[in-house]
């Protein structure tokens, strides 16, 4: 009789550790269970260079949602980014989507300039005003060659 009640209550432990870990699972890995709390927007950009899939979109410094997928427009040379925001987040049809960089070289993100003169988005809605990332060696390279002010070395003589 005691073997069994060691055997139940080892069991039971297990059982309860396993629901421990699927739990923190699906919470640490952002994945919804019951139902979807969220709602997909679009940007087109000229280039997405170091944005990632699963990267944060904050508005007003606060995570919002997260990039969930890319797709290319040959035609038009654009890329679509699809993001996933949190249900009861309103965003204006006048918003600037902009990608940037946390830090000097730290991982991208999406920076979402909410709006606020225009209709509400809905589910599917496209965030027309979007901009690219800045390339920092971009910037490094006309620093050092001289070409910042976009005039020339000799004081326009």
């Amino acid at each position: 009789m005691k073997k069994y009640s060691k055997e139940t209550v080892v069991g039971i432990f297990v059982v309860i550790g396993l629901a421990c870990i699927g739990y923190m699972t699906v919470k640490l890995g952002n994945v919804g269970f019951l139902g979807d709390n969220t709602y997909s927007l679009y940007g087109d950009f000229t280039t997405v260079t170091g944005l990632r899939v699963g990267n944060p979109v904050n508005m007003l410094g606060l995570e919002i949602g997260r990039v969930e997928s890319f797709s290319m427009n040959q035609e038009k040379q654009l890329v679509k980014v699809q993001f996933k925001i949190n249900k009861g987040i309103e965003i204006f049809d006048d918003a600037i989507a902009s990608i940037k960089t946390e830090g000097l070289i730290g991982d991208k993100y999406v920076s979402i300039d909410p709006g606020g003169g225009g209709d509400l988005l809905a589910d599917g809605g496209i965030i027309v005003d979007t901009n690219a990332p800045t390339d920092i060696m971009d910037l490094v390279s006309k620093y050092a060659f001289g070409d910042v002010g976009g005039g020339s070395k000799d004081g326009g003589k």
